[in-house]
């Protein structure tokens, strides 16, 4: 769900991984026709990095 989020509603899934901040400089990116790609692409490794940090928390809470 994310992931659509990401390439259709780049600067939304920022607010959902807590990042506001990046959120509306997305929006702005976003305003323009040639800056949706780089928005989407910058969700996209957003998205990636998130998930991969919410891995090693969770690793190591299970310690």
């Amino acid at each position: 769900m994310r992931l659509l989020l990401a390439i259709f509603l780049p600067f939304v899934l920022f607010f959902t991984i807590g990042r506001p901040i990046a959120g509306i400089i997305c929006l702005i990116l976003q305003f323009t026709l040639i800056g949706w790609i780089p928005a989407a692409l910058w969700a996209i490794f957003s998205l990636s990095s998130y998930k991969t940090d919410k891995k090693i928390q969770k690793a190591l809470n299970n310690r």
